[in-house]
């Protein structure tokens, strides 16, 4: 087993007065919270604010894919100081979605090959000590949920590209022990692929993020766009019940705040504006909210290619919560509820950011902690889990999904690696 615990100076750890979770000697804010992925440091707190954003095309548009390379020799995934960083699972197809199941399992969506795959237990190698696909036949499943929350759930829950799907499941299961049911099919299909899926506290209300079909398309002109740049609700046996919050051009990762109950989602917004426009976000969803894909940006900020219309949405548009770097591909999230990491870090929201391609200076490429307090964030982030970046801009590694285990351990699946990640805490 390789183990590489991150040597960094001890974080000074304090607890603002404002009530934030940072240390305020590491906080970037303004134009210096806008970096480039290859000086990214674990433990270093960012509040991207409105105010600093540039005007449309303030920089060309660039067109700059990861050159993706093999992990280099000396590369590994940095952390804050305290915190080491394993190898769990390799040799993946593509995994995307991580969920934890109430018994401890691990579910991941392998979406390429159109399956959901289980890792059970860590052995004294690290490994998982077993491993088994749990259904096969999906049509690019992302999602995951458990139905009902709680310690027995009866079903799993799958967010196919094109449809809702569930089958029956009980606790321990390895294997679906039943056919697949189609819960909601006719999903709109083409252009953001992914439909995370998350329900309510009380399990009655199931919440499907639906990203747009495309970056700026008018859904006035493009009927393809109903329903889509939408959380959409439904009940548990797929009735759908209404759009829960639009303009969210494509919330990728959802999720329900265990202490408020509320919707949070992980989007990722429009290209082709510069490189610092527009920010991607995490935020609480506000039922009925509308947060101004494609109209408008962070607040009534007009997009120039869709300037004039539909000004009586202009004071409407919702500021997201937290401003991430532009470009950064979030994904999926989740709330810590484990023991293991310190206190502070208690009901924290981790995220986890694939990484730009239309940015000249890569950014992503990461995994995220949002501080909260009382489920509510003030704006501020942090860079936890970095190092996927070359000195030279390549990249190495793509976090994708992010869960809390059992043991209080959080673990995150990686497309570009093709592995599993676990993050422990190991003390000061």
């Amino acid at each position: 087993m390789i183990v590489w615990p991150v040597l960094l100076a001890a974080a000074s750890w304090i607890l603002h007065a404002a009530g934030e979770k940072f240390d305020v000697k590491n906080l970037f804010t303004g134009q210096a919270a806008f970096i480039d992925g290859r000086s990214m440091k674990p433990g270093t707190f960012r509040k991207v604010t409105v105010d600093a954003l540039p005007p449309p095309f303030a920089t060309s548009s660039s067109a700059n894919p990861p050159r993706l390379v093999p992990r280099p020799a000396d590369a590994w995934p940095q952390a804050p100081a305290g915190f080491m960083v394993e190898m769990y699972a390799t040799n993946l197809d593509e995994p995307r979605e991580i969920r934890t199941a109430p018994n401890g399992d691990l579910f991941v969506a392998e979406t390429h090959l159109g399956q959901i795959k289980i890792f059970r237990g860590r052995g004294k190698d690290g490994k998982p000590q077993q491993v088994s696909v749990f259904a096969t036949g999906l049509n690019q499943p992302f999602g995951i949920a458990f139905y009902p929350r709680g310690a027995n759930p009866q079903y799993v829950y799958v967010g196919d590209t094109n449809a809702v799907v569930r089958f029956p499941y009980r606790s321990g299961d390895l294997k679906a022990t039943g056919p697949v049911e189609e819960i909601i099919p006719h999903l709109p299909t083409g252009g953001h692929s992914t439909r995370d899926l998350a329900f309510s506290l009380d399990s009655k209300r199931l919440f499907v993020a639906v990203g747009s079909g495309s970056n700026v398309d008018d859904p006035d002109r493009n009927p393809g766009e109903f329903h889509r740049a939408n959380i959409l609700e439904y009940t548990p046996d797929g009735k759908f019940t209404g759009v829960y919050g639009s303009g969210i051009r494509n919330p990728a990762g959802i999720g329900v705040n265990p202490t408020t109950g509320e919707v949070w989602c992980s989007t990722n917004e429009r290209d082709s504006l510069g490189d610092n426009l527009v920010p991607d976000y995490i935020t609480h969803v506000q039922q009925g909210g509308f947060y101004g894909w494609p109209w408008y940006y962070i607040g009534g900020h007009p997009d120039p290619r869709l300037e004039g219309k539909h000004p009586e949405l202009k004071d409407k548009v919702i500021v997201p919560d937290v401003l991430l770097q532009p470009h950064n591909a979030s994904l999926e999230l989740t709330f810590y509820d484990g023991a293991q990491f310190p206190s502070e870090y208690r009901g924290d929201l981790f995220a986890a950011e694939h990484g730009s391609w239309n940015r000249a200076n890569r950014t992503g490429y990461e995994v995220v902690r949002v501080p909260l307090e009382n489920g509510h964030a003030s704006g501020v982030f942090e860079d936890f889990i970095t190092g996927f970046v070359t000195p030279g801009g390549e990249a190495w590694g793509r976090p994708v999904g992010v869960t809390v285990a059992q043991d209080g351990s959080l673990y995150f699946t990686d497309d570009g690696t093709k592995s599993i990640w676990r993050v422990s805490y190991v003390g000061k």
